[in-house]
């Protein structure tokens, strides 16, 4: 996989973008894009060139990413785990360093596709645009999938991604939005929580902190209140030897992990150099002749 990062990924900042008119070519695209900050303007007009359908539309989204939207809000779309994800404005941007996680739960799914015989339950809890719990589902092959979001706008777009691969979203806060029969059933539960500090969201680049949902970056004074939230319920929902993944930052992960066994949960902490990525695992043991839970939700 290459470091390099993807055009989706570009920062492009400008106090005070200059009116775009149309038709553009793609020499104006590109200096119109670079003079409002875009590090990757070639890059970045080349995506947009291939992306409007008319002068006018290619007018109005040089415009747009010159105001300073992320060019995921303005595509339509995020490049994700290798397919397109849609984005819609307001909405969480899939981060490439997420990928990481998911590789982890796609092992973890296999393995317990493998031991148990049945298809995999996978929950996607926070799961903004829904782009997780979409590229499991295909890497999978035979899940229940159910995904959960707090923000409406979120709900929508998670439906979707996600609602042709069969699966079902649902809006409200961590748990309380999944139905209760999903008690002791998940397998593998995925959670990409907010985790930067509070005092911190202002340092973010205003891409993010002006365009993507607070609720989706704010983690509490130490960026783990969220964290410690799902994992102190997690037990109660995943099935006997079933997985918890959380996202978090390198520096946050040994008091993740403190949350993980305080919560009953057996830890372990994954990294990629190449993504900048800490992926914190806990896996819930069987008690003694304890099995799983049958049946749907």
């Amino acid at each position: 996989m290459s470091s390099r990062p993807s055009p989706l990924s570009f920062s492009c900042v400008s106090p005070s973008p200059a009116p775009v008119s149309a038709p553009l070519s793609r020499s104006a695209v590109v200096t119109t894009l670079r003079a409002a900050g875009c590090v990757f303007a070639e890059d970045e007009a080349e995506l947009l060139l291939s992306t409007a359908r008319t002068a006018d539309e290619l007018a109005a989204m040089v415009e747009r990413r010159t105001f300073g939207l992320p060019l995921e809000h303005v595509v339509g779309w995020a490049e994700f785990h290798g397919r397109r994800i849609i984005v819609d404005p307001g909405v969480f941007v899939p981060r490439r360093r997420t990928e990481f996680l998911v590789d982890q739960a796609i092992g973890l799914g296999l393995r317990t596709a493998e031991r148990t015989g049945r298809p995999t339950v996978v929950v996607d809890l926070c799961c903004g645009s829904g782009a997780v719990g979409a590229v499991l589902a295909t890497a999978l092959h035979r899940v229940e999938l159910y995904a959960a979001d707090i923000e409406p706008a979120s709900v929508h777009c998670a439906r979707r991604n996600i609602t042709d691969a069969g699966g079902r979203v649902y809006e409200g806060d961590l748990f309380d939005a999944l139905p209760a029969g999903l008690r002791g059933r998940i397998d593998i539960l995925v959670a990409n929580v907010p985790y930067v500090p509070t005092e911190e969201v202002g340092l973010l680049p205003p891409e993010a902190r002006e365009f993507e949902p607070l609720v989706a970056l704010d983690g509490g004074a130490d960026g783990l209140d969220v964290l410690r939230r799902v994992t102190a319920a997690a037990p109660q929902w995943l099935a006997a030897g079933g997985h918890l993944l959380v996202e978090t930052s390198e520096h946050q992960a040994p008091r993740a992990v403190e949350a993980f066994t305080r919560n009953g949960l057996l830890p372990r902490v994954a990294d990629s150099d190449e993504l900048y990525a800490t992926v914190v695992i806990g896996t819930r043991e069987p008690a003694a002749g304890e099995g799983r839970a049958a049946g749907p939700p």
